[in-house]
């Protein structure tokens, strides 16, 4: 009886943790918009000119993501929903680094009240660059 009781035990412990692992692996979906230059100064890191990744590949936080700046340095991994077909870069994925607030921005975005605003260059990793707004699915890393 008590054999029974601990693999009952264990079969629920791990059905338990396959369900935390699956919670946390869930993306959320969005917006995104684009916006170039001028990058500095960022609400995040003022004008550190070492905020920006190397590649370019950038973000500002739309207002539902902000979390109060808890988000600046958050990466996130995000590909193109959109439904029509020649939005996105197909088979495109891209991580991103926030490093601004898109309320906040010193240059105007495609478009305001998106999930993200992407840098020019993150934008163009996966869509094309006819569109200004794009649907994304997206995860925090």
């Amino acid at each position: 009886m008590q054999k029974k009781a601990l693999k009952l035990l264990h079969h629920i412990l791990i059905l338990l943790s396959w369900r935390l692992l699956l919670h946390r692996a869930t993306a959320d979906v969005g917006t995104a918009a684009f916006y170039g230059p001028p990058y500095l100064p960022t609400v995040c890191y003022g004008d550190d000119p070492s905020q920006f990744p190397a590649d370019n590949i950038f973000a500002a936080a739309g207002e539902g993501i902000w979390d109060n700046g808890a988000c600046c340095g958050r990466q996130y991994m995000l590909r193109c929903l959109s439904s029509s077909p020649e939005s996105c870069i197909a088979g495109q994925t891209i991580q991103v680094k926030v490093v601004n607030r898109a309320s906040m921005l010193d240059s105007n975005p495609s478009l305001n009240g998106t999930t993200i605003t992407l840098s020019n260059t993150a934008f163009l990793q996966i869509a094309n660059q006819s569109s200004d707004v794009i649907n994304i699915e997206f995860i925090q890393i």
